[in-house]
């Protein structure tokens, strides 16, 4: 959350009480009911080992784990501000830096899971090698090494620019407390740009190659290469909604300065559906629509509603 975002949501509440604690209320309710399937989704992901050994379910699980992580501190941060409760700089700055590695965590691992099927579709024979489950778990830290980069070059630059007062001090939680200089957000700026085109470039290598091959197979591998090519385009929109976040702030500036009496809608608007929905909405379609992932998924959950005939 931004400093206006933290000021604006004070203001809409002290003007509007009612309505921001409905918004509250259906945000709580959006928040919890993803948190609630994704752990159901983690859970069926450890309980087979087919799935544990498995690149792509290694992946998904990751997605899954990287979104929780986000829409738990994002509420927490939601909740602080709602109460009014400022919190000290240490503390937000640790809060932070996770929602920042989590928040960079997602795109880098839906990009790493196009890979994963181009190299299923395109190079089948080399797929077992290359996709292997140790191979899989070192991509895992290098993308997790990668999104920390940012958020520490942050904290280094915060810790020797700034005044000591000012890392002793209660705030409201939002990252552009760690961003102490100007330059540093307009730094952040162009490498999410970079970021998102050299994802978009991904993608379309991995789509375009998929494709070709769809079109050279016959039989069974045509099948499995349309197959890939949907869910590539799967991929491609949960890459796509979670990459508008990161041009909200431009969009939120722009609606401020023209639109004023719109600005707290807009920005409430883009929070729910780029922050909260876009992140738990493609990893919950992703996951029921993989026919052997959904028929777990549902055997657990009949497990869940009828123990007693599960155990018999």
């Amino acid at each position: 959350m931004s400093e206006n975002s933290s000021i604006d949501l004070l203001d809409l509440m002290k003007a509007k009480p009612i309505k921001a604690s409905v918004g509250m209320a259906s945000l709580q309710l959006l928040v919890w009911s993803f948190l609630y399937i994704n752990s159901l989704m983690l859970f069926t992901f450890f309980s087979k080992q087919a799935f544990r050994g498995n690149t792509r379910y290694i992946l998904f699980a990751h997605t899954l784990l990287s979104d929780s992580v986000f829409l738990l501190l994002t509420d927490l941060v939601v909740l602080l501000t709602y109460f009014f409760v400022m919190v000290p700089m240490g503390f937000c700055i640790l809060l932070c830096i996770i929602m920042e590695i989590v928040t960079n965590t997602t795109p880098l691992t839906i990009t790493a899971m196009c890979l994963e099927r181009y190299v299923a579709i395109c190079m089948p024979l080399r797929h077992a090698e290359i996709s292997t489950t140790g191979r899989t778990i070192a991509a895992i830290v290098i993308i997790s090494a990668l999104c920390s980069i940012n958020p520490f070059m942050d904290l280094f630059i915060l810790v020797a620019a700034a005044p000591p007062s000012y890392l002793h001090q209660q705030t409201f939680c939002y990252y552009e407390v760690m961003l102490f200089l100007q330059w540093q957000s307009e730094l952040r700026a162009v490498l999410n740009q970079v970021a998102c085109a050299l994802f978009a470039v991904i993608i379309v290598f991995c789509y375009t190659k998929i494709m070709l091959a769809a079109k050279a197979a016959s039989g069974e591998n045509k099948e499995s290469a349309s197959k890939g090519r949907r869910t590539l385009l799967l991929h491609a929109l949960q890459l796509f909604l979670s990459m508008i976040d990161l041009w909200c702030p431009y969009i939120e500036a722009f609606v401020q300065e023209n639109y004023p009496q719109d600005y707290v809608t807009i920005q409430y608007f883009n929070f729910i559906v780029f922050n909260i929905i876009s992140r738990a909405l493609g990893s919950i379609i992703y996951g029921l629509r993989d026919q052997k992932f959904f028929l777990a998924l549902k055997r657990l959950d009949r497990c869940k509603l009828n123990p007693i005939s599960a155990a018999t």
